[in-house]
């Protein structure tokens, strides 16, 4: 199976998606589009819009989803099985503020800004 995933480097639906891949131990390349403008770009002409998180598994691109939807996608069609492994963090969720005031925070001090968009 290949999975390209396009994903904030710092976004609860973006870290989701990365916790479901860990569940399944599945490889996937890790597409940055918020430090990379192409990659966005890239995204939103092969999703059709600007939303993220967007997967791409074996050339179907589910946009604007949720590691969960992920997750259903993959077992509706038999791509992964159900497991009982656990994941880190909600995958089914955006970022709290107080994960956005950690991430500016820690983007501060190693003045390397972080965008949300």
């Amino acid at each position: 199976m290949k999975i390209k995933a396009y994903l904030k480097p710092h976004c609860g639906w973006s870290n989701g998606v990365r916790a479901i891949m860990r569940k399944h131990a599945l490889p996937f390349e890790d597409i940055d589009i918020i430090n990379n403008r192409s990659n966005y770009e890239e995204m939103v002409r092969k999703s059709g819009q600007p939303l993220s998180p967007c997967v791409e598994i074996d050339g179907v691109m589910l946009a604007d989803i949720s590691g969960e939807e992920v997750e259903n996608y993959m077992l509706a069609n038999n791509l992964v099985k159900a497991t009982n492994a656990r994941v880190d963090v909600n995958t089914n969720a955006g970022c709290s503020a107080e994960e956005h005031e950690r991430q500016a925070a820690q983007a501060a001090a190693s003045s390397k800004p972080v965008r949300f968009f």
